[in-house]
């Protein structure tokens, strides 16, 4: 392997001041142009719990450290001097300088930990704390509320997601989430601004489907002194300028009226905006990720949505998994929310029933997350028994309208209407079954042989 002054042409003299940078801090590494380590001291192998017989050298930064931001500096060839870094656990203030040859091409880069133990800047950050609190208050920023390790779930499609998620992070280019409703998009936002370089900044999001066309202008990039009547004298900040040096979160992208989207492609390209009202431009320093559930390229030929804006959001899509894909989190999921509900409601604790568990896991849930969270918390008011039922999480709602299932029976009494709702519910479970009756009766939360008792009661052959 070769050494760090072949790699990244560093003579003796620079690799021995390298070498003593080393012993005046807790810990440094260099990388070279392709962001492969080339150089690790041993303090920072400590400081990562590694072994000093580890072989680090050629392998990429990421993979052994996914919170790095070196490689930003390689691309970027700007240093960074006063940083925030967790590395194994333990947060720690680094500074990184970029590498350059006599002909100004960027060659690596060295990162250096300055201070490990960080009682000493203290004071500094509860100023830090104070004014961010203030800031917060005013509504200026939002910090994001959600990690990635909130992403629960340890099935193999949500495992792919979250690693996707990680290295996404790392970069500064613009995303697309991809995914049916409830699926958690803004939740896999909020995660990636907090895994990223800029999770120190705000986090500002905003549903352009909840927006009515006159208002988005003003909301997204701003009004200008006396815009319109009514507006503000002042002028007022749009979403754009709040996320400035943050996130900007654009829900239901496919919603935007098409005269927005190109001040949106501006903002994309120039990173500038230019506020309602305003002939001047202001430089906005915002990563954007944009979702939608709905089919955008469908939308561009259909001219519903802009090509061009198309493109520059779909650098880099993540797509959601729906919750019917993700085998067996379901449960870990319900068992989460459960808790959840249970403490901010303060309702007895219940479990889920045998029957509910396998419900859980036979619906087909075209309201993923969303739908899951909104019926176990109406299973957790409506249940009367010791254990949430099929029943209680509303598995017997989804009447059929369609023309295959039994007439209604005419409803004259009490008696008459549970039989009606009975034998639909009898019906719709064997369709979604595909006609198994143990799987129907499961579905149900009954036994096969009260299943079969209920289906002669019924008239029904099944």
């Amino acid at each position: 392997m070769q050494q760090l002054s072949e790699i990244l042409n560093i003579d003796a003299d620079n690799q021995h001041l390298l070498e003593l940078l080393s012993n005046l801090c807790q810990g440094s590494i260099a990388v070279d142009a392709q962001c492969r380590i080339a150089w690790i001291s041993d303090q920072y192998r400590q400081l990562m719990g590694l072994s000093q017989d580890a072989n680090l050298i050629g392998q990429e930064i990421e993979a052994v450290l996914p919170t790095t931001q070196m490689p930003r500096v390689v691309k970027s060839g700007k240093p960074v001097f006063v940083d925030l870094m967790s590395i194994n656990g333990r947060w720690c203030l680094v500074t990184r300088l970029p590498l350059k040859n006599a002909n100004k091409e960027i060659m690596g880069a060295l990162g250096f930990v300055f201070y490990d133990d960080l009682d000493s800047l203290q004071p500094l950050f509860d100023k830090f704390a104070r004014l961010r609190r203030q800031f917060e208050s005013e509504n200026l920023i939002r910090p994001s509320k959600y990690a990635l390790d909130d992403l629960l779930g340890e099935s193999d499609p949500i495992n792919k997601l979250k690693r996707q998620a990680l290295r996404a992070a790392q970069l500064d280019t613009t995303l697309l989430l991809l995914g049916e409703t409830g699926t958690g998009k803004e939740l896999l936002a909020q995660g990636i601004h907090h895994a990223s370089p800029r999770r120190h900044g705000p986090f500002v999001g905003i549903n352009m489907g909840a927006l009515p066309e006159s208002l988005v202008e003003a909301e997204l990039f701003g009004t200008a002194p006396g815009a319109y009547t009514g507006a503000d004298r002042k002028g007022r900040k749009g979403k754009i300028q709040l996320a400035n040096g943050g996130t900007l979160f654009l829900d239901e992208i496919a919603e935007m009226p098409l005269p927005m989207q190109s001040k949106l492609l501006r903002v994309l390209q120039e990173r500038e905006v230019e506020a309602l009202g305003s002939n001047r431009l202001e430089k906005v320093d915002v990563r954007v990720i944009a979702a939608t559930a709905k089919d955008l390229r469908a939308l561009v030929d259909a001219g519903e949505f802009r090509a061009d804006l198309y493109y520059r959001l779909n650098v880099l899509p993540i797509r959601l998994p729906p919750l019917r894909e993700r085998d067996g989190d379901v449960l870990t999921l319900s068992e989460r929310l459960l808790t959840q509900i249970q403490r901010d409601t303060q309702l007895a604790p219940l479990p889920l029933s045998h029957a509910a568990r396998n419900w859980l896991l036979t619906y087909h849930w075209p309201g993923n997350v969303r739908e899951l969270r909104n019926r176990l918390e109406r299973a957790c008011v409506m249940a009367e028994g010791d254990q949430i039922e099929p029943a209680d999480l509303g598995a017997l709602d989804d009447l059929p309208t369609d023309s295959s299932y039994p007439a209604p029976i005419k409803a004259e009494s009490l008696n008459d209407q549970r039989l009606q709702a009975e034998r639909i519910a009898l019906q719709n479970a064997l369709t979604e079954s595909g006609g198994n009756k143990t799987a129907a009766a499961r579905q149900l939360g009954i036994s096969r042989a009260t299943f079969y008792e209920r289906l002669k009661r019924c008239n029904l052959s099944g």
